[in-house]
């Protein structure tokens, strides 16, 4: 059920955002554009045990801050008639706040997501446990593209009747 309700909000962002692009309503659709990549980001945990968002709910809360408070540090500072900016650090602050928390802070964000708290999910012993149940799954299962055995009859030797169980043709 949970995986429906994301993708069914999933969907309606992507709607939304294509709405909102076609107004011209640029900064509803930036909005809706960041709360869409957050979902999409919290669906991949929808597929791991455990808690709707976990091990994931550090990563989707630090970057939902980091999108809304650079999204709307851009759209407070930058206005399409302004000709003249404030500079910090040699770039226009509008830039300087795009720059720093869409860019440069989400990546920071998962290189550090990535070596702090993938070994938890994605460890050797991890792997080494999913790839043993999928075999033991597909053993037990049939597999479409598996070859089939066909189960026969033993075929009498013709003279003297007896079944030919080595399988020559003697």
């Amino acid at each position: 059920m949970a995986r429906n309700t994301l993708m069914t909000g999933i969907a309606l962002l992507a709607a939304g955002a294509l709405v909102a692009a076609s107004l011209g309503a640029y900064r509803v659709f930036s909005y809706v554009a960041a709360v869409f990549i957050l979902a999409v980001v919290a669906s991949a945990s929808i597929e791991h045990d455990g808690s709707a968002l976990e091990p994931y709910t550090g990563l989707v809360a630090g970057l939902a801050v980091l999108f809304l408070g650079g999204l709307t540090g851009i759209w407070l500072l930058w206005s399409p008639d302004v000709a003249s900016y404030t500079y910090a650090l040699g770039v226009p602050r509008p830039t300087l706040v795009y720059f720093a928390l869409l860019w440069l802070a989400p990546a920071f964000a998962a290189i550090y997501y990535s070596v702090t708290i993938f070994d938890r999910i994605g460890s050797d012993a991890v792997v080494d446990e999913i790839i043993s149940e999928a075999r033991d799954r597909q053993q037990r299962t049939k597999v479409p593209l598996e070859p089939r055995r066909i189960e026969r009859s033993t075929s009498t030797d013709g003279l003297d009747r007896t079944a030919d169980v080595e399988g020559t043709d003697d």
